[in-house]
């Protein structure tokens, strides 16, 4: 399984209504503390779950999720996480 098919599964927990998640390791190849550039990540994910979620608690809730992965497989990973409403906000803009 890629990491990509690795996080997509586990995030299901959440129940995305929108789940995109982007390889942008190509961009870090060769900087400090990451040679070869692997496991940089964006994730975007649309989820009633973060009705009542801080920014904050969003973010801990997924990096639970996946925090095992952090140790090998994820390098950085930049979080989208936006509420139905948030995002239909912010795609209207």
């Amino acid at each position: 399984m890629t990491v990509i098919e690795d996080i997509r599964q586990r995030l299901q927990a959440l129940s995305p209504q929108k789940l995109e998640i982007i390889d942008d390791s190509h961009l870090h190849a060769g900087h400090a503390g990451n040679q070869q550039g692997g496991g940089h990540f964006r994730l975007l994910i649309v989820s009633t779950a973060f009705q009542q979620a801080t920014r904050l608690d969003r973010q801990r809730l997924i990096k639970n999720l996946l925090h095992d992965l952090f140790a090998q497989r994820i390098h950085a990973l930049s979080i989208q996480a936006l509420t139905p409403d948030e995002f239909n906000h912010k795609s209207a803009q």
